[in-house]
């Protein structure tokens, strides 16, 4: 039988994300995400309704979320649904409480700032660095059937060419395509 375990969810975190190390000396961070829904009732009343949920996150996610979070931050996380028993030691009985299991996230807002896109910012002077993704280089392409090879660049050029709107008739080239 096949199964899927899969949660998205967006809100703010509920209170300062907590690093721990596993005996591994793999880095565990939890935190707790507040998802607000609004909606209104049958009688036009405005309502909101508020889950608080328990996220962990490892390896070097944990150190990030734990890094560039705290409270009140919104925050959009991928992961799936844990659930975890035990034993009550003080009464005995049993518990269970369900947690997501990160598993990809984005980081909203700017690192001072509560909301808006995109994630941490770097200023000058700062002595955090982040890694981003290289740049992309170029793919070279061979020629399609039909169509010849682009000429190699040219260390220099008199002036561009008049750009021309695309007919239907003209063809698209390999540097017309942006990525």
């Amino acid at each position: 039988m096949a199964s899927f375990n899969k949660v998205i969810l967006l809100g703010n975190l509920t209170r300062d994300p907590q690093l721990k190390y596993l005996p591994s000396q793999t880095p565990l961070v939890e935190f707790g995400l507040a998802c607000n829904r609004r909606f209104k009732t049958q009688s036009g009343e405005d309502r909101e309704e508020v889950l608080f949920v328990d996220c962990s996150a490892f390896g070097r996610q944990a150190e990030i979320i734990n890094q560039y979070c705290q409270k009140g931050r919104p925050l959009f996380v991928e992961g799936r649904l844990k659930y975890d028993t035990w034993e009550d030691k003080q009464g005995g009985g049993k518990r269970s409480k369900l947690t997501i299991v990160v598993e990809n996230f984005q980081l909203l807002g700017g690192r001072d700032q509560q909301g808006g896109g995109g994630g941490p910012s770097h200023e000058a002077g700062d002595d955090q660095t982040q890694s981003r993704p290289a740049p992309r280089a170029p793919m070279n392409r061979a020629p399609q059937q039909g169509r010849s090879a682009p000429p190699p660049p040219r260390a220099q050029q008199s002036a561009p060419p008049p750009e021309q709107p695309y007919g239907e008739e003209e063809q698209f080239k390999d540097d017309d395509i942006p990525f």
